[in-house]
């Protein structure tokens, strides 16, 4: 059964990137094959993606190249959520959609098959799929430093009912790897 998955690693405080969008403390704290990335990223169909990510990974085109010998590191179809008209990276299956997620995530669903969505990034797409009642399963690594501040994990207050954990695990001496379920609710209506 196809899941739409919110994997993100976080700051200790609960941050994702920093207030200038740097990721260089996560990339301090190990590899990603010694994570459950590898076997995640073989089960995904479909990738959602907020403009900050995608720009992210157009600006540092050089990492991203030494890290995956090639300037788009994914082989799925993705959909990048944005209000702005971006340059697309030659080879890659990139759709430049906008607006509420419901529809695209019917697309996506479809382009998936029988494997997962995952939302990319950042926070606010993954409360979008939230309010819409489309997220099934948050992964989230937490990584052995604080932030003081910067861009939020979920900026969305989730209480009644609270996720469900369902595994945890220690990755290396900088990673524990926390695997939630979302409990299903009535999506938010949109105005």
């Amino acid at each position: 059964m196809t899941k739409t998955q919110y994997y993100v690693a976080t700051s200790l405080d609960g941050f994702i990137a920093t207030e200038d969008d740097s990721l260089d403390w996560l990339f301090s704290l190990g590899d990603t094959t010694d994570t459950g990335y590898p076997a995640f990223i073989a089960e995904v169909g479909a990738l959602a993606m907020g403009s900050v990510t995608y720009e992210w990974i157009l600006r540092h085109a050089d990492h991203v190249v030494a890290e995956t010998g090639s300037p788009w590191p994914y082989v799925c179809p993705t959909w990048v959520f944005s209000r702005r008209e971006l340059p697309s990276i030659a080879g890659a299956d990139i759709r430049f959609v906008q607006g509420d997620v419901r529809p695209v995530h019917a697309d996506m669903s479809k382009v998936a098959g029988a494997k997962n969505i995952w939302i990319v990034g950042g926070g606010e797409l993954a409360g979008q799929f939230y309010d819409a009642g489309l997220l099934d399963e948050v992964i989230v690594h937490v990584g052995s430093v604080t932030l003081g501040k910067g861009k939020p994990l979920f900026p969305r207050r989730v209480t009644n009912p609270p996720f469900r954990l369902i595994a945890a695990r220690q990755v290396g001496a900088g990673f524990a790897e926390l695997r939630y379920e979302v409990p299903q609710r009535q999506a938010a209506s949109v105005p």
